[in-house]
This record gives structure tokens, C-alpha cells and sequence, in this order.
């Protein structure tokens, strides 16, 4: 069936528009309803709870930076990434493809909000396992890390499991 680069197009940008305003309601509620900063580790259940962390960096915490120019370079980086990905997204030849994309650049939005706003992104998912007598944590993450993960899987699947004829450009 074909589509026109439209209709993906439609597709990417819910999915941006979703990821991203789930994302900032998410820290919205916790920050400023639940009051997380003031409660501490919120149990979810066994293995997650609610924390407040602030990433001064990017992904797990690299490139740490308290510096403005530091914040600075971080969010120049952000916007051409962001930039480029708006073009994956004009020129994308599948739905699931232009869905990845769009929640990729949704995620991103998101944390970019959050450096903006508070100088640092707000984490606040912790998964954890007790296993061998020993606590395992994962890192804490939010719901925009959650949208940039699931991107990123759906063009892997798309690229390599994908319609051949639907690859990415």
C-alpha cells in the first residue's frame, strides 16, 4: 500500500505531540502536585519508585556540566540534532520509521524544556531489583528518555525488519 511522505509526516508529529506533552505533564503533576522534591523516593511497587533527580548532563548522566557555557554546548548539540531528525522526519518512507523519529525528537523537547526551565532535566523513575543479596538500580530516567528509547527501537526494527522498500533515507 502506498502512502504519501504526508502521511508519515501526520504520523511522526503525534507521535512528537504526544511523547512530548505526556513527558511535561508527567514532571508537571510530580513536581508541582505530588510536591516529589518534598515526599522523597515515592514506592511505586517492588521495583520502582518516584525519586527527584536533576541531570546536569545527557544520557545517564555523561558530560555532566555546571557551567553555563557547559549548559550552553549541551543545548546548541540538542538543537542540531533536533534539526537533522526534522529532516529524517520530512523525508521518512514508513509510518513506523517517521513514529520512531518523531517520539525521538518529542523526547528531546521534553528534556530541552527541562534544561531550560530548571537548568538540568528532571529524572524520576528508578527501577530496582534485590537479586543475590544485592540492590541493582537502574538508572533514573523519565518519560522522555522513555519516548527517545522507544524511537530508537522502532527505527532499528524498521531498518532492519522493515519493508525493504520503506527504509529510511
Amino acid at each position: 500500500m502506498q502512502h504519501s511522505s504526508g502521511y508519515f509526516l501526520k504520523a511522526g508529529l503525534i507521535a512528537l505531540v504526544v511523547a512530548l506533552i505526556a513527558d511535561q505533564a508527567a514532571k508537571f503533576w510530580l513536581f508541582s502536585i505530588v510536591d516529589i522534591g518534598a515526599r522523597g523516593a515515592i514506592r511505586i511497587g517492588p521495583f520502582l519508585d518516584l525519586v527527584l533527580t536533576w541531570n546536569k548532563g545527557i544520557s545517564y548522566g555523561w558530560f555532566q556540566t555546571e557551567t553555563a557555557s557547559g549548559e550552553i554546548i549541551l543545548l546548541a548539540v540538542k538543537v542540531v540534532a533536533v534539526i537533522g531528525l526534522a529532516i529524517w522526519l520530512i523525508r521518512a518512507q514508513s509510518r513506523l520509521a517517521a513514529i520512531g523519529v518523531g517520539l525521538i525528537i518529542g523526547g528531546a523537547i521534553g528534556n530541552a524544556i527541562d534544561r531550560l526551565a530548571y537548568g538540568a532535566v528532571m529524572d524520576f523513575a528508578l527501577f530496582h531489583l534485590k537479586f543475590g543479596g544485592k540492590d541493582h538500580d537502574w538508572y533514573v530516567f523519565n518519560l522522555a528518555d522513555v519516548a527517545i528509547v522507544a524511537g530508537v527501537i522502532g527505527l532499528l526494527y524498521d531498518s532492519f525488519l522493515g519493508n525493504a522498500a520503506a527504509k529510511a533515507p
